[in-house]
């Protein structure tokens, strides 16, 4: 019996432990959708699997709920568009974020859920406009975080390029796109691509690159993006 009770012991850590280093990726879609939303899925996933973290992916609102939500260190919002979620739902995905959850959100995440100021304070700004697709640089104002440690300190890459609106002054900005290098930016001087900050017991990490499939090859972006997601999983590294 003592032998069971150790081998049941054993499972019961085994699996608190996959579910404390899980994240859910939410990839619903009311409105334009991503075509790089299945590269993005294959780059997380491959991420965790190098990185011992379990990556579940779904696009089925009814998975937003308290207790679901809880098995997750972090739910990513990859190219959301639209009103994903119903009344209900945010509801739980806000108690489950002041209960010490954690929200990633990529690219057209910040083009979701209009209606709900709560959402435009956890991602940190809508979506506004965007130009044709084209090379922009980026000036990288903090590496003292995963997000960006590993980045230049101008980083010229390919995206489609969004500027925004409601922007939070209370974020922590990574870093910066200048709009004096490409053609069609709305937001000027002041014109943040990258950004963190804790919020309503939470944390919150966005990146507004990831348009392209090729972001999800591209060496830079994936430890960019692997980066923020540990962090918001409260991971150092």
């Amino acid at each position: 019996m003592r032998q069971l009770l150790v081998m049941l012991l054993a499972c019961s850590l085994t699996y608190t432990a996959l579910a404390q280093d899980a994240i859910l990726v939410f990839s619903r879609t009311k409105g334009y959708r991503h075509a790089s939303i299945g590269a993005g899925k294959r780059a997380i996933m491959a991420m965790g699997a190098a990185n011992k973290f379990r990556v579940d992916t779904t696009e089925d609102a009814a998975q937003f709920s308290l207790a679901n939500l809880k098995k997750y260190k972090t739910v990513v919002f990859l190219s959301t568009t639209g009103n994903v979620l119903d009344s209900l739902q945010q509801l739980a995905f806000e108690q489950y974020i002041k209960q010490g959850g954690s929200y990633v959100g990529i690219h057209a995440a910040a083009d979701t859920e209009y209606s709900w100021p709560w959402y435009n304070q956890l991602c940190g700004a809508w979506f506004l406009s965007h130009p044709k697709q084209q090379d922009a640089e980026i000036a990288v104002l903090d590496k003292k975080h995963p997000a960006t440690s590993m980045l230049p300190d101008r980083w010229k890459r390919f995206d489609e390029w969004y500027s925004y609106k409601n922007i939070v002054p209370e974020m922590h900005v990574l870093a910066n796109l200048d709009e004096k290098t490409y053609e069609g930016g709305k937001n000027g001087d002041n014109h943040p691509i990258a950004w963190y900050r804790t919020f309503d017991g939470g944390r919150s990490f966005y990146t507004g690159m990831g348009h392209t499939d090729e972001s999800y090859e591209e060496p830079l972006f994936v430890a960019h993006l692997l980066g923020g997601i540990q962090w918001a999983m409260g991971k150092k590294k």
